[in-house]
Order: C-alpha cells, then sequence, then structure tokens
C-alpha cells in the first residue's frame, strides 16, 4: 500500500496552492506528497473573484478587472471608484492551466484522479480509501465539505450563497465595460437578500448572476427566470446569446469547522472555515491561509493548533444572526452602507484589515436596532 508523508484531498484552490507551496519549498524537498481530486480540472467550473490594492501574485492569470463598481436598490443607485483597491476576477481554468502542470512536474509530488470513497485516521497514520485504490498518509490535507455537519448544531446560523451565472454575449453594446455591478438589490426581494452580480468583460459580454444570501436554494428555473428578466429590463431587451454558466453554493457560517482537526486531518478550503462568513469570499483568504499553514508545518507545532481568533469573526456572526432571523433585512443593511460609507472602507472591512475606528464607522452606517438586538442575544 503506498505511503505517503502527506496527502491533499481535492486539487481546487486550496489544494492547489497548497501543492504548490509544499513542492516549491526546499524545506519540504524529502517529503512525499500524494494529490487526489475526481476531476482532471480541464473544465472552466468556477469564477473567483476577490479585491487588493496594487500588484498582486495571481496578476498574470488575472481575466479582468475594474477600478470602479456599481451598487443598487430599493433607494440607491451609486457608481463609485474603490480605490486603492482593484477588483480582480480570475477563471478556474486559468488558474488550473497554471498550477496543475507546476504541481505534477515537482519531483516529490504524485498526482491521482480518483474520488476519496472514505478517509480513516488510527493513532499512526492516515487511511485515504479512493474507489479503487488504498493510500496510507502521515498527514492529510482535506477539503472535501460535508454540508451535513455544520446543520447538526443550533449555535452558529448557517446560510448560503447560491447563484447561477450566465456569461452571455449581447448583439447591441450594453455594458460598461469599466464598472463592475458588485451588488443591484433592484431586483424583487421575495422576503430573502437577493441581488444581481454583473462582470463586464466588455461592451457586449459579461458574466450575469443571480444572488441569493439565504437559508434554502432554489428551483434552478427560478434563478434562470431571475436572471432573463433582470437582462431584459435593466438591458432595453437586448438579444443575446449563453456562452456558459456556472452554479455555486458556499456555505456562510461562524461554525468552528476548526474543531474537527487533528494532529494528522486537517480540513483546509470551504472545508476549513477558510470561507469569509458574511459574504462568502474564499479565494483571497485561502491564498493568504495557505503560506501560514506551510510555516506552522515548519514549526513542528501540531496542526490542531493552527487557528487564529479574530474580532471580524464575531462581526460576521451579527450579520448572519440577523440574516438568520430577518432575511429580507439584507438588503437595507448593505444599502445603508454603501449609502453613507466609501465603497474602499467596506472593501477594506470585508477584508478584515481595518482599525477599530473604521469598523465603528461601518458599523453605525446601518439602523442599530436589528445589531443591538443580535448583541442582546449573543451575549445573553
Amino acid at each position: 500500500m503506498p505511503n505517503y508523508d502527506y496527502i491533499i484531498i481535492g486539487a481546487g484552490a486550496a489544494g492547489l496552492l497548497l501543492a504548490d507551496a509544499l513542492g516549491k519549498d526546499e524545506f519540504f524537498a524529502s517529503k512525499s506528497i500524494l494529490v487526489i481530486d475526481k476531476n482532471d480540472k480541464s473544465k472552466n467550473d468556477r469564477t473567483w473573484c476577490f479585491w487588493e490594492q496594487g500588484q498582486g501574485p495571481f496578476d498574470d492569470l488575472i481575466h479582468k478587472t475594474w477600478d470602479s463598481i456599481y451598487v443598487g436598490g430599493q433607494q440607491l443607485e451609486k457608481s463609485t471608484s474603490i480605490a486603492p483597491y482593484t477588483y480582480k476576477m480570475l477563471r478556474g481554468i486559468d488558474f488550473y492551466n497554471h498550477f496543475l502542470p507546476k504541481v505534477k512536474a515537482y519531483p516529490n509530488i504524485t498526482w491521482i484522479q480518483e474520488e476519496v470513497a472514505n478517509i480513516e485516521e488510527t493513532e499512526n497514520q492516515v487511511l485515504v480509501t479512493t474507489s479503487s485504490q488504498k493510500f496510507i498518509g502521515q498527514t492529510v490535507f482535506s477539503s472535501l465539505y460535508n454540508a451535513s455537519i455544520p446543520l447538526k448544531q443550533k449555535d452558529f446560523p448557517v446560510l448560503q450563497q447560491h447563484f447561477v451565472g450566465w456569461q452571455i454575449k449581447t448583439e447591441q453594446s450594453v455594458f460598461k465595460k469599466e464598472e463592475a455591478t458588485f451588488m443591484d438589490f433592484s431586483v424583487s426581494q421575495k422576503g430573502n437578500t437577493r441581488f444581481m452580480y454583473v462582470l463586464p468583460l466588455s461592451d457586449t459580454e459579461a458574466l450575469v448572476e443571480y444572488t441569493l444570501f439565504s437559508e434554502h436554494l432554489l428551483e434552478k428555473s427560478e434563478y434562470e427566470e431571475a436572471i432573463k428578466t433582470y437582462i431584459k429590463e435593466k438591458y432595453q431587451d437586448t438579444k443575446y446569446t449563453i456562452e456558459e454558466t456556472e452554479f455555486g453554493s458556499i456555505p456562510m457560517t461562524c461554525y468552528p469547522f476548526h474543531q474537527h482537526n487533528t494532529n494528522r486531518v486537517f480540513h483546509i478550503g470551504i472545508a476549513g472555515g477558510w470561507a469569509k462568513p458574511s459574504t462568502g469570499y474564499t479565494f483571497y483568504n485561502t491564498s493568504l491561509q495557505v503560506p501560514k499553514l506551510v510555516s506552522h508545518l515548519k514549526t513542528g507545532k501540531p496542526l490542531s493548533e493552527f487557528h487564529q481568533k479574530s474580532r471580524f469573526l464575531f462581526y460576521d456572526m451579527l450579520l448572519l444572526d440577523i440574516l438568520y432571523e430577518s432575511n429580507h433585512l439584507g438588503h437595507e443593511i448593505f444599502e445603508s452602507m454603501f449609502k453613507r460609507r466609501k465603497a474602499s472602507l467596506i472593501l477594506k472591512f470585508l477584508e478584515n484589515e481595518t482599525n477599530l475606528w473604521e469598523e465603528l464607522k461601518i458599523v453605525t452606517a446601518p439602523k442599530p436596532m436589528p445589531f443591538i438586538k443580535a448583541l442582546f442575544n449573543r451575549l445573553f
């Protein structure tokens, strides 16, 4: 039975970034590493977006950038610069085409395309069983997300950021290619937090996504009808063709996923709680977590000790408590924030980079009573 020092399960953003970080670091040159994924990563199965200041490590892979955003709603139509930030779009296929050959080329890394069926930890090793083989790992990094785990408890609400996106090409020039629609709450809310998200690639091409922050998913046709209606009303009923489609559902919760880590099995990506609870953004935080994890491995300290608490988790928790109890308030909260505060400050806050004074500005922008009530319920 093949035996490896490290087994990485899942070759998404977290898995490939971790494999690349270990493969290029001389410290781990003597370690044998296995990467397992059920897919060959040849399809453009997702789009990651994030914002950062200036140049970043993924700039050569970026598909499109925007320096300004639009936020709309029931009582808001705001186009604004996000300087000093740039909003960046990274397609999954470009990420895979760059990192997968790199990872496969490292002499101490083995790539297997299989579906993992079971992970069994013993006192001295971890047994990973796929559809046709078994492997032994001393340490396993798993990005397999079990959605039922956080749903078994009541202390931390679980919402979903779920969406259907169409990349469309129109016959007429209808998009502002220099401006991304970050959130447009002008669509019918139907008791939830619902908005459109539009990333123009040119004046005739854009990714149009219907997104919800809510507890339950919709029927596929409901997402599609909402996109059709939005295009018809927003873009003068222009004719278009659908070039690509995507669907996603990201957990929004402050549930402590890290409590399931042991010294031999460590969860990464969404499975490790690396998604920002209040927004669902995962890629940028993952790119920050991987170097920290690698540094931790070098210290020889137990993996179960790798966890950092943050006051931003408490802010996320209050917002999720509100949205769980009163999901219809989402558009009011986000609209009031963008109406009363600079977009760059909001993005800084959502990246957990603000100081206490800046955070006070953010939390006092919406109506205070829902937050006071949520705070009271958390404390008592």
